[in-house]
């Protein structure tokens, strides 16, 4: 579920930051750039793990700032297909169910890998599994083991972001990357804890 991976980058500590010890100001630089963060066909980035190098620092022309070219590993989230996660049910609709991890909502579960017998109700807006006579939801909070499927990676073209005139974000981008589960194997099941 979670890897470590490599990364060289330049980073900038700022004037301010001088009086602090360096791997403190190079640890928050880096945090602050990468954690939740997605890295296309890498994952969902974390937080620094450790630092492996570091070149000495040049202070640029005019701005106070120290350039420092960095090699760092980053623990990431990147689940590998079929293991298996705990999570909780963040919200449904007709297409599927989402599930929060706590640090990322990028799970879903499309209607098709749900367990067989499993319908959609408008009125409740939850999905309802009819197993063996019973009728069991899949409402908001249920903790839910499923199975990773596959990832979907989608190209995230820069644009303006457009904002109403109290400054409110107008439309949402999607994702850049989300983790596609299923829970149709006979093996998991939806539980309560």
């Amino acid at each position: 579920m979670f890897i470590l991976t490599t990364i060289q980058d330049l980073i900038q500590i700022k004037p301010e930051d001088f009086s602090r010890p360096s791997l403190q100001a190079i640890k928050d630089v880096v945090n602050e750039k990468y954690s939740n963060k997605i890295i296309p066909n890498i994952g969902l980035c974390l937080c620094m793990w450790d630092l492996l190098s570091a070149t000495e620092g040049l202070i640029g022309h005019g701005t106070g700032l120290v350039n420092v070219n960095i090699e760092f590993r980053m623990t990431v989230f990147r689940p590998f297909r079929g293991e298996i996660i705990y999570g909780l049910i963040k919200s449904s609709n007709e297409e599927g169910i989402i599930i929060d991890l706590e640090f990322t909502s990028e799970v879903f579960i499309p209607y098709q890998n749900l367990p067989e017998n499993s319908t959609f109700s408008k009125a409740e807006n939850v999905w309802v599994w009819n197993s063996e006579g019973t009728e069991l939801f899949f409402d908001k909070g249920e903790p839910v083991l499923f199975r990773v499927e596959h990832e979907e990676w989608f190209d995230q073209r820069p644009t303006i972001v457009e904002r109403d005139e109290k400054g409110e974000i107008v439309e949402e981008r999607p994702t850049a990357w989300r983790v596609i589960v299923s829970t149709n194997a006979s093996w998991i099941k939806f539980h309560l804890i």
